[in-house]
């Protein structure tokens, strides 16, 4: 696959822009772009939405205890949502 990849690759110098995530910044993903001779950077430009707050919340919601794989509608993710809301501002 390494040489597929890099027989593939015309253009030499890119910079991959990702989220500052461990995946992201692991050894393996880190090898394998300076192997394709490609920049990490892990601040996206020009992304207003890029916020490390909201990243941070979302983190701590997909993380929480109970967090359900799915939900069953619309209705029952507002309500869980609410109780997540509730709990972290006044139990976390």
């Amino acid at each position: 696959m390494l040489r597929m990849l890099s027989a593939k690759t015309i253009v030499r110098g890119l910079t991959l822009h990702s989220e500052n995530s461990a995946p992201m910044k692991g050894y393996t993903m880190l090898a394998m772009m300076q192997i394709l001779n490609v920049t990490p950077s892990y601040s996206r430009p020009r992304v207003s939405t890029d916020n490390p707050f909201s990243e941070s919340l979302f983190r701590t919601l997909k993380y929480h205890p109970i967090y359900p794989d799915r939900f069953s509608s619309i209705d029952n993710a507002k309500d869980w949502v609410r109780k997540f809301v509730y709990w972290l501002n006044f139990n976390f």
